[in-house]
């Protein structure tokens, strides 16, 4: 418990005690002195006021601790007065992660409580993807004439934890780069596959069900039919997660950054199960590297990353970030056969700087660009044009973009794939 202190919600009472005694005497009224006289009382009382003893105990009750994005959840809070004194001004404010926004009725409470009694709020917030951890409640108790106040913070261990459910609603176009596995990546090499290629003359060994039985019957020679392989790739989803990438249209939009998650999170399960080897990594000040594999429990480790890493916080991080280093340290991880899908708002030219240099160290880049940007004011068209010139440099350097707008993701796929075919 805190000690009180003054809130100066009385200062000025003496003046107009004075005030009142100087009228009553020069009127000669006794009203005016009877008013003076109460005045003197209360004043004494506010100067010896200590304030109230405050102990209480505090819950907080969650109506699911791990819903859903976007799902609304009830916090009730219950406050009971555990000492023998009644708190005639108790006023509580929950301490609310600053990534989860209040969508219903306050987080606060203001009562009057006596001995044992218990008072309750409920509010609602809005997950969102993310673990997040609720600070500590505020508590202020004043004294009856509200002279004096006491302070104190009481921590009650709440955590929501909000993972994304890594569904696959896009295809993900990939590039050449391939691994020895049977994947979906078009291949020029011949072999299996299920696209005809060309017929070479047969070969001891070769299978039956490849052999060209119609040319065998109209010249009488054998041949064997061959088929573009289609493999595996081993892919990297980079997620730019820096303090600059934290940016927004207006105050009710999602971040570029939260953006980027999602557009790595589809991306995570549609390369899963289309057969590639999937990792990822963050490019920020928290670092986060999750090693290419495939199935059900890599799945589910990235699935917990990106809900629980912080990494990957909705908030901007406040730590120092060295981008040279860490970049560095990501090329070293990178296998050389991998291919980058690079997700960033492109709100800078180190970004653009991060995706050339990938590309000319021998790994197909493919940006994923969520556009943050707003057209309300000069400073935010030009901001717009800049990124545009960004994007313009990108794609002249042969790096393939998707200029993701105000859309679903598949749409803005579908459209820059329409682009890089012609």
């Amino acid at each position: 418990m805190t000690r009180g202190f003054d809130t100066d919600r009385w200062t000025g009472l003496e003046g107009l005690v004075l005030i009142a005694a100087a009228v009553g005497v020069f009127v000669r009224e006794p009203a005016p002195l009877l008013l003076a006289g109460m005045g003197v009382v209360f004043l004494g009382y506010v100067r010896i006021a200590t304030g109230p003893d405050v102990t209480l105990s505090i819950e907080r009750d969650l109506s699911d601790t791990t819903p859903d994005s976007d799902e609304d959840v009830e916090v009730t809070i219950s406050v009971t007065n555990d000492g023998s004194r009644t708190l005639f001004d108790l006023r509580i404010v929950d301490g609310v992660p600053p990534a989860l926004a209040v969508s219903g009725g306050p987080a606060r409470l203001g009562t009057a409580l006596r001995p044992g009694a218990t008072a309750t709020v409920t509010y609602t917030v809005t997950a969102v993807r993310g673990e997040h951890t609720w600070a500590e409640t505020v508590v202020v108790a004043r004294d009856p004439s509200g002279a004096v106040e006491h302070r104190q913070t009481v921590l009650t261990e709440t955590t929501l934890r909000c993972e994304p459910e890594l569904a696959a609603t896009a295809d993900l176009p990939l590039r050449g780069l391939t691994s020895k596995y049977a994947g979906r990546v078009e291949t020029d090499v011949s072999g299996s596959g299920l696209e005809f290629t060309s017929i070479r003359e047969y070969r001891h060994g070769d299978p039956i069900r490849r052999i060209d039985w119609n040319r065998r019957a109209r010249t009488g020679e054998l041949a064997t039919v061959q088929f573009r392989e289609e493999r595996a790739a081993t892919v990297v989803l980079v997620v730019d997660t820096r303090s600059e990438a934290h940016v927004a249209p207006d105050s009710e939009a999602e971040t570029a950054v939260e953006r980027c998650v999602d557009a790595a999170s589809v991306a995570f399960s549609a390369l899963l199960d289309s057969g590639d080897s999937v990792g990822m990594a963050a490019l920020g000040p928290n670092e986060c590297w999750l090693e290419p594999s495939s199935g059900d429990e890599h799945r589910a480790r990235a699935r917990r990353l990106f809900a629980t890493h912080a990494a990957f916080a909705p908030t901007p991080p406040k730590t120092a970030f060295f981008l040279s280093i860490a970049e560095k340290r990501l090329r070293r991880r990178l296998s050389s056969d991998a291919q980058v899908i690079f997700c960033s708002p492109l709100t800078d030219d180190q970004a653009v700087s991060v995706a050339r240099r990938l590309e000319a160290y021998g790994h197909a880049v493919t940006v994923v660009s969520p556009d943050p940007t707003a057209t309300g004011t000069i400073g935010r068209r030009l901001a717009r044009l800049e990124r545009d010139l960004r994007l313009r440099e990108l794609r002249r350097s042969g790096i393939r973009v998707v200029d993701w707008r105000d859309e679903p993701l598949a749409v803005a796929l579908a459209r820059a794939e329409s682009g890089w075919s012609r």
